[in-house]
């Protein structure tokens, strides 16, 4: 069989996966990066020697799914945003890679961004959304953006416009700063949210729009000032209320310029089910596709799709039964 190669070396976690032609998984690598205690983040020159670590643990985990199966294209993240000006260091480790598997095999090797892979992922692990325009949410530890999505006739490439994004913090950032704060390990949003479903009480807390853009800085610091006030549980559920609010009234104001009302919803913090909830309550006229939470963290999966689906007629034939339109 056939398979195809997605690589992804994000800020914080250095991903593979194999996809068989037949479209199934077949091996899905991944390994988070390390930050130290009470740390909030890495620099970019940590992260990169990270990847550089990683990559060859990770391969040798990939090696017994590759037995038997023909490597046919491989696809990789080269940058954070489908835009000129968009670069990150972290990105290098697998272009490097990718570029080298290619050339020695004689393959393609597809390059896309970052936001391209989570929206591929996203697609795939939801089998939506099926029109060739749509809404899409990338929230994560380093984009909050809200996009209208086109796939171009006669190939699959996305076409993505920017509607708007964060004036300050990310909506990760807004989880992570919170949670450590609380003191709990980084990345914070799997302990976090399980903070927040030992409650269902919140304190008041106001949420920022206005023109396309939001911010998050204002309720992170009301949040910061409650804590050895309210309880931890509290302060979690608040956090992602306050998101997901800020997000309902977001997608309302885009009602007024867009008539599609289906939207994909990808990144890390979309795998909250907390905020799913609330977005699913409070926005019955949306079509809503929310990402398997395991392909909403940062992941290959969308690289690899992205690959098969870009590489002849199968894969382009397999695309279609993604999209009624």
């Amino acid at each position: 069989m056939r398979v195809y190669l997605g690589i992804d070396t994000s800020s914080y976690t250095t991903s593979m996966c194999l996809l068989g032609e037949d479209g199934k998984i077949k091996a899905d690598e991944r390994t988070i990066l390390q930050v130290a205690s009470g740390a909030r983040g890495l620099r970019q020159s940590e992260a990169l020697f990270q990847h550089v670590q990683n990559i060859p643990e990770i391969t040798a985990r990939l090696s017994s799914a590759l037995k038997g199966h023909e490597l046919a294209a491989i696809g990789v993240s080269v940058k954070p945003r489908p835009q000129d000006d968009s670069y990150m260091p972290v990105f290098l480790p697998g272009v490097a890679i990718g570029e080298a598997l290619g050339n020695l095999l004689d393959i393609p090797c597809h390059q896309l961004t970052h936001q391209e892979t989570h929206l591929w992922g996203g697609i795939a692990s939801a089998h939506g959304p099926k029109v060739r325009q749509f809404l899409a949410l990338h929230l994560s530890g380093g984009t909050t953006e809200l996009t209208a999505v086109r796939r171009r006739e006669g190939n699959n490439q996305l076409q993505i416009e920017l509607l708007g994004g964060s004036l300050d913090l990310h909506a990760g950032q807004f989880v992570d700063r919170l949670g450590v704060k609380l003191g709990l390990p980084f990345p914070a949003g799997p302990s976090l949210e399980r903070l927040a479903h030992e409650t269902r009480e919140t304190v008041p807390v106001a949420t920022f729009h206005r023109g396309g853009m939001v911010s998050f800085s204002g309720p992170l610091t009301a949040l910061e000032k409650r804590v050895g006030e309210v309880s931890p549980a509290v302060l979690a559920r608040t956090c992602f209320a306050s998101i997901a609010r800020t997000l309902v009234k977001w997608i309302r104001w885009a009602e007024e310029s867009h008539s599609t009302r289906e939207l994909l919803i990808v990144g890390g913090v979309a795998a909250n089910q907390l905020i799913r909830e609330i977005l699913q309550e409070q926005l019955p006229a949306w079509k809503l596709y929310f990402a398997a939470p395991r392909y909403s963290v940062d992941n290959a999966y969308g690289a690899a799709f992205f690959s098969f689906v870009s590489s002849g007629k199968a894969g382009e034939a397999f695309a279609a039964t993604y999209f009624s339109e």
